[in-house]
């Protein structure tokens, strides 16, 4: 899911939007603007994966807020590759944000979301080896 293995610390890796009605929005966005989805069976429901319409590229998703994405907020999220997820959990919380899901593991990375002292939020992600590591 996420695009890490070349990416640098800081680097948004992923977008994607998670909403109480993924099939519908995932048909809203496919016709107004051509994109193409493919499924992607998530436990009892399917999540979409959002395909270019010339290369079939996977550019983002559109999931359920169901299970572990309940807690995640309707909007486009951004993910940013950070080096130490329990790092940058800790700094967010002494500076004034809020943790809204996670951490978790997703995919084989760890991620979490936060939310920053104006209430934007915003997700962190790193791999599972990067933050054994640190």
């Amino acid at each position: 899911m996420f695009i890490l293995t070349e990416s640098e610390i800081g680097s948004i890796v992923w977008l994607d939007l998670t909403v109480p009605n993924a099939e519908e929005i995932k048909d809203f966005y496919c016709e107004v603007i051509g994109w193409n989805s493919t499924d992607h069976p998530v436990s009892d429901y399917t999540d979409y994966n959002i395909t270019l319409p010339d290369s079939g590229d996977t550019i983002t998703g559109i999931c359920h807020a169901r299970g572990e994405n309940a807690k995640i907020p309707s909007q486009w999220m951004l993910y940013v590759k950070v080096d130490d997820i329990d790092a940058r959990v800790k700094k967010c919380v002494e500076l004034g944000g809020e943790i809204i899901d996670g951490p978790r593991e997703v995919c084989g990375d760890t991620m979490c979301i936060i939310r920053d002292p104006a209430g934007a939020y915003m997700g962190l992600v790193a791999k599972l080896a990067d933050a054994a590591e640190s």
